[in-house]
C-alpha cells in the first residue's frame, strides 16, 4: 500500500544513501545506512505480502463460488468469475445470485420467485419478483436453447430499485422490463426450487458492486500525528546541519594561519560539502527503524486479536480476525459508533412467547424470521394444515386479506370455516427493546435525502449530536456512508462503523475503523472490513481491551524510538563543538549504523508487544478507563515536545537503556531479558571497538564508574520525577497501584476527582456493552431442507400483491422440475 509520508521518509533516506557514495563527504562510510535500509524494507515487504495474501484468499472464497449455466445444450457448473453477460443461469433455493439477471422462468406459478435482499438493503423480509409472462413457460433445456432474440438494457448504475430494459424475441413484439423482473447479485433465492435468468451485469458492473465505494487507504490518527512529528524532526535535522556548517565555516575562517595549511581555503565550497556531511551524520535523528518496528508491533498485536478465545464463537466456528494491522491503535480512540441494526444489534433469532395462528402457514420452510417463529409455535400446539388450493386451506376458504404496511404493522386475513363463521387471523410485530426517557432522533431515508443537503446539513448534524441516539431507517447504502462521512469530516472525531450485510460496506469503508460481523447476510461486510467478529458483544473487548492496549503500546514504542535517537545524535552535536565542526564521528561507524536495528531493537518491541496499563478484567469492568486513550492523553504534541526538550548528556545506549523501565507499566520476564540483552550487547561491542584503550586500566579509573552510573542517573532524574506518583494521581495510576497491592480498584474507579459516583457516560457505556446471553445466538433453525414455501412478510407496493400470491398456489399439484 502506498502512503505519501512514509514514501517521502524513505526517499530522504535513499538520498542520504546516495550522498554517502560521494567521496570525502560521508563521515560514516558508504554502507552504514544502506544495509539497515535494505533489512528494514525487506521486513516491511514480507509483512505486507502476508496481509495481502490473507485478503486475496478471502476474495477468492467469493470468486470461486459455484453456479450453474446453460452452455452447449447442457447445464454446466462453473465458478462465479466465469459468468458472462448473456449466459442463462440457474439458481436453486438458498443460493446467492452470482450476477444481475432478468428472470426467464421459475418453479413457482407465473414465473414468480422469492428473494431476500438483506445483503443489498438490509431488509430481511422476502421480496417477490416475477418474470414476464412471455417467457414464464420456457422451462426445459430445449425451450431455453430455442430462445432467439435480443435483450437491451441501460448501462451499469448503482440504483438498486431502478431498471429499464426491453426484451425482443423473434416472432414476438418487444416487451418492456422493469426492476420487478430483475434479480440482483448478492440477493438470496428463498422458497423457490429454482429460477432461470439471463445475465445482464457481472462483476463490477453489478448494482451491488456499483454501490461499493473504492476501499480507501486508512491510516490511524496516531500515524498521522507521527508523520507530523517526523517532519518536525526532519526540520530539526536541517537546522542542526545548518548550524554545524556555519560553525565549521567560522572555525575555518578563524584558523587560517600556517599551522592549518592542510585545510582548504575555499570556504564557500567547503560550506556545502560540510552541509552534506552533517546531514549524513545526523540523518538517523529520524529513526530509520521506526516504521518497520511499528509494522511488526502492529502485526503481532493483530495476532493477539486473532488468538483471543473470548472473541471466538463456537457455534459457527468463527474467530475474531484483524484483516489489517494498521488500525489497532485507532480502536482505542473511537468516539462515535455507527451500527447496522438487523443482524448486528439483533441476532435474527425470534422465539414464540404466546400462541399465534397465521393464515398462510408454512409447511416446509420459513420465509422470514418473524413469521417462521410464529408458525413454528403454532405447529408445536397442533395448528397444522397439509395442503392448500388457490381458494381454500382444506376446509377454510380465504375471503379477505389485509396487507402488511408500515402504517398498520400487521397482516390480517378472514377465512370462512365449515360452521359458516368468520375467523380473523392476525400477525403483528413487536420487540423487547427497552425504553428510556432520553432524547432520540428518528429519520427515514426520504427525509434524510433533504437533511443531508448542503443548506441544512450543519443544522441536522447539530441536532443529531445533541441526541443520545440517532436512528436512520430505510436508508440506502450510499446514505449510510454519507452520514458517517459527515460526522467524520465535521466533528473531527474517530468513528467506527459496524455491520453484517453488503449494504453496510459503504459506511464500513468510510469510517476510520470498519468492523464486520460474519452473520447470516453473507461475507461482503466481513471482506470489506478492517476487523471481523462473530457477535456484536465482542466489540466490547475489541475496543476496551485490545484497542486501549494497542494505543498505549504503539505510542510508547514511538516515543521510545524518538527518545533513543535524539539522545544519540545530540551527543554528536555537542561533540562537533569540540572538534572544530569537522564532521568527525564520536562512535564507531558500524555502531551508529546498527544502533537502531540491533543494539536498541528489542526494547521497542518489548514496549509495543507486552506492555499493558492494567489487567483486561479491570479494563472491561470500568469502561471510563477508555477515556484515557480516547482523549490521546499519552501521545500528543505536548508529550513529544517534552521528549525533545529533555535532551540529555551521557552514554546514549546506557541512558536509553535506563529509560526503558521508566516507560513500562509492568515488568515480566521478557522485558527484563530484553533490557539485559541490550546492556550486554552494548558493553561487549564498546570494549571490542576501543582496542586502543586497555579495559583493565579504564575500569580502574573512578571517572569510568562515575560516568557509567551517575551521569545517566543524573540525566534521568527529571524523567523519574516526571513519572513520580506522589500527588495528583491519575485514575489509571490509582488502578495500577491497587492492582499491584491486590486490592479491588472499584472504590477508586467509581468516583471522580470530586468524590462523586460513576458518571453518566460510564453508566451509558456499561449499559451498551452487555454480553449477549448464550441462548440468544444466531441460528438457522427455522429454515428446513425442503425447497418451497410461501411468503409471509409483504413487500409494500410489490409487483405481486399478497392476495394474488395466496390465490396462485395449489399445493396439491407437483412443482415443475428443471
Amino acid at each position: 500500500s502506498f502512503d505519501l509520508p512514509p514514501f517521502l521518509f524513505y526517499l530522504c533516506v535513499c538520498v542520504c544513501v546516495f550522498l554517502q557514495q560521494i567521496p570525502d563527504v560521508s563521515p560514516t562510510g558508504r554502507y552504514t545506512t544502506l544495509v539497515p535500509l535494505i533489512f528494514i524494507l525487506t521486513v516491511a515487504g514480507i509483512k505486507e505480502i502476508i496481509e495481502d495474501y490473507k485478503r486475496h484468499k478471502a476474495d477468492n472464497t467469493v470468486n470461486k463460488k459455484k453456479t450453474t449455466v446453460l452452455r452447449n445444450g447442457a447445464w454446466q457448473t462453473i465458478i462465479w468469475k466465469q459468468v458472462a453477460v448473456g449466459d442463462i443461469v440457474k439458481v436453486t433455493n438458498g443460493q446467492h445470485l452470482p450476477a444481475d439477471m432478468v428472470i426467464v422462468s421459475s418453479s413457482e406459478p407465473q414465473a414468480m420467485c422469492y428473494t431476500e435482499t438483506s445483503n443489498l438493503d438490509g431488509e430481511t423480509n422476502l421480496k417477490i419478483r416475477q418474470g414476464h409472462s412471455l417467457t414464464a413457460s420456457v422451462q426445459s433445456v430445449e425451450e431455453l436453447m430455442g430462445l432467439a432474440g435480443r435483450l437491451e438494457c441501460e448501462g451499469p448504475n448503482r440504483h438498486l430499485y431502478d431498471f429499464t430494459g426491453t426484451l425482443r424475441l423473434d416472432n414476438h413484439n418487444p416487451v418492456p422490463l422493469g426492476p420487478d423482473q430483475v434479480l440482483l447479485r448478492g440477493a438470496q433465492i428463498r422458497n423457490t426450487q429454482w429460477v432461470v435468468g439471463i445475465v445482464v451485469y457481472t462483476g463490477h458492473d453489478s448494482k451491488l458492486m456499483q454501490n461499493s465505494t473504492k476501499a480507501p487507504l486508512k491510516r490511524s490518527n496516531v500515524e498521522r500525528v507521527t508523520n507530523m512529528q517526523i517532519l518536525v524532526l526532519f526540520c530539526i535535522l536541517l537546522v542542526m546541519a545548518l548550524v554545524s556548517s556555519i560553525g565549521a565555516a567560522i572555525w575555518n575562517k578563524q584558523h587560517t594561519d600556517e599551522a592549518c595549511w592542510y585545510l582548504s581555503r575555499d570556504i564557500s565550497l567547503n560550506f556545502w560539502y560540510n552541509l552534506l556531511t552533517f546531514i549524513i551524520l545526523y540523518n538517523n535523528l529520524i529513526p530509520i527503524s521506526l516504521l518497520v518496528t511499528l509494522e511488526v508491533v502492529k502485526f503481532t498485536q493483530a495476532l493477539f486479536i486473532n488468538w483471543d478465545m473470548e472473541m471466538y464463537y463456537s457455534e459457527t466456528d468463527t474467530p475474531a480476525m484483524a484483516r489489517t494491522s494498521n488500525l489497532n491503535e485507532e480502536l482505542g480512540q473511537v468516539k462515535y459508533l455507527f451500527s447496522d441494526k438487523t443482524g448486528t444489534l439483533t441476532c435474527n433469532r425470534l422465539m414464540v412467547w404466546h400462541l399465534s395462528s397465521c393464515f398462510y402457514q408454512i409447511i416446509y420452510q420459513a420465509s422470514s424470521p418473524d413469521e417462521g417463529a410464529l408458525v413454528k409455535g403454532a405447529k408445536s400446539l397442533g395448528f397444522v394444515f397439509t395442503a392448500r388450493t388457490p381458494h381454500s386451506v382444506i376446509i377454510e376458504a380465504v375471503t379477505l386479506v389485509i396487507h402488511f404496511s408500515s402504517l398498520l404493522f400487521c397482516v390480517c386475513v378472514c377465512v370462512c370455516a365449515t360452521r359458516a363463521t368468520l375467523i380473523a387471523h392476525c400477525s403483528s410485530l413487536g420487540d423487547s427493546l427497552g425504553k428510556e426517557n432520553e432524547l432520540a432522533l428518528i429519520i427515514d431515508g426520504q427525509t434524510l435525502k433533504y437533511a443531508l443537503s448542503f443548506e441544512v446539513r450543519q443544522a441536522f448534524l447539530d441536532l443529531a449530536l445533541s441526541c443520545k441516539a440517532v436512528i436512520c431507517c430505510r436508508v440506502s447504502p450510499l446514505q449510510k456512508s454519507e452520514i458517517v462521512d459527515m460526522v467524520k469530516k465535521h466533528v473531527k472525531a474517530i468513528t467506527l462503523a459496524i455491520g453484517d450485510g453488503a449494504n453496510d460496506v459503504g459506511m464500513i469503508q468510510t469510517a476510520h475503523v470498519g468492523v464486520g460481523i460474519s452473520g447470516n447476510e453473507g461475507m461482503q461486510a466481513t471482506n470489506s472490513s478492517d476487523y471481523s467478529i462473530a457477535q456484536f458483544s465482542y466489540l466490547e473487548k475489541l475496543l476496551l481491551v485490545h484497542g486501549a492496549w494497542s494505543y498505549n503500546r504503539v505510542t510508547k514504542c514511538i516515543l521510545y524510538c524518538f527518545y533513543k535517537n535524539v539522545v544519540l545524535y545530540i551527543i554528536e552535536l555537542w561533540f562537533a563543538f569540540v572538534n572544530g565542526f569537522s564532521g568527525q564521528i564520536l562512535f564507531e561507524r558500524w555502531c551508529i549504523g546498527l544502533y537502531n536495528v540491533i543494539f536498541t531493537a528489542l526494547p521497542p518491541f518489548t514496549l509495543g508487544i507486552f506492555d499493558r496499563p492494567c489487567s483486561q478484567q479491570n479494563m472491561l469492568r470500568f469502561p471510563q478507563l477508555y477515556r484515557i486513550t480516547q482523549n490521546a492523553d499519552g501521545f500528543n504534541t505536548k508529550v513529544t515536545a517534552h521528549i525533545l526538550y529533555t535532551l540529555g548528556i551521557g552514554d546514549s545506549s546506557v541512558k536509553e537503556l535506563y529509560m526503558t523501565p521508566i516507560l513500562m507499566n509492568a515488568f515480566d520476564f521478557l522485558k527484563v531479558a530484553h533490557i539485559a540483552d541490550t546492556y550486554v550487547q552494548t558493553n561487549s561491542l564498546s570494549s571490542s571497538c576501543r582496542e586502543v584503550l586497555s579495559a583493565g586500566r579504564v575500569m580502574q579509573c573512578w571517572s569510568f564508574w562515575l560516568g557509567l552510573i551517575l551521569v545517566p542517573a543524573a540525566c534521568l532524574l527529571k524523567d523519574v520525577a516526571w513519572n513520580a506518583r506522589t500527588v495528583r494521581k491519575s485514575l489509571l495510576e490509582e488502578v495500577q497501584e491497587l492492582e499491584a497491592r491486590a486490592v479491588d480498584p472499584g472504590a477508586a474507579v467509581l468516583r471522580d476527582a470530586s468524590g462523586r459516583s460513576l458518571n453518566e457516560r460510564a453508566h451509558l457505556l456499561t449499559r451498551v456493552f452487555r454480553k449477549t446471553p448464550s441462548s440468544v445466538g444466531r441460528s438457522n433453525s427455522v429454515q428446513q431442507t425442503v425447497s418451497h414455501g410461501y411468503a409471509f412478510s409483504q413487500e409494500e407496493h410489490g409487483v405481486v400483491s399478497q392476495s394474488q400470491v395466496v390465490r396462485s398456489y395449489d399445493t396439491t399439484r407437483q412443482r415443475p422440475s428443471l
